[in-house]
């Protein structure tokens, strides 16, 4: 297996693990827990009743960064697969690096936001959830490295395959 392959695939199990911890962290609610409550992006348990959260824009503004950085990390790797599946065509992979430097993007935002919200209230845990997000913003950046460079080589193939040198 080449490197390009094997960029590819690296690539392509970096994106599928950017794309679980996204959507478990965006779907749970164990970002924050304090004395018998947790509470997440949807919802506030308390005691084990969870009632729906209160509209608040640093939350509204967390919510949709998440939505879209899963959606776009799901969508790259659609695309990653495409590529590694498909041996026979040259397929560039110009669009799954944008979507998931994209993705790492919107989860630096999300995060940060909602990090400036509560870093600052006593007697406030950041859980699992929250931590699942931060997880998968260095594998967002890695995998679409892991793609760009791939794409840098098959570019340089592509160039250098007209000479008549032996490399």
């Amino acid at each position: 297996m080449g490197v390009k392959r094997c960029l590819q695939t690296g690539g392509n199990t970096l994106n599928l693990l950017t794309s679980i911890l996204t959507i478990l962290s965006t779907a749970t609610n164990y970002w924050i827990r304090q004395q018998g409550t947790y509470s997440g992006l949807w919802q506030e348990c308390n005691h084990g009743i969870c009632t729906n959260m209160p509209c608040q824009n640093t939350l509204a503004v967390t919510a949709a960064c998440m939505v879209l950085a899963a959606a776009f990390s799901v969508i790259s790797l659609g695309i990653g697969m495409r590529i590694r599946c498909q041996e026979g065509q040259a397929l560039r992979s110009r669009n799954a690096v944008l979507l998931l430097f994209l993705s790492g993007l919107l989860l630096l935002i999300a995060l940060s936001v909602y990090t400036a919200k509560n870093a600052w209230k006593p007697d406030v845990f950041f859980s699992w959830s929250y931590f699942f997000g931060w997880l998968a913003l260095p594998f967002s950046f890695l995998a679409g490295f892991c793609f760009l460079l791939a794409d840098m080589i098959m570019q340089s193939t592509e160039a250098i395959g007209g000479f008549p040198v032996c490399l």
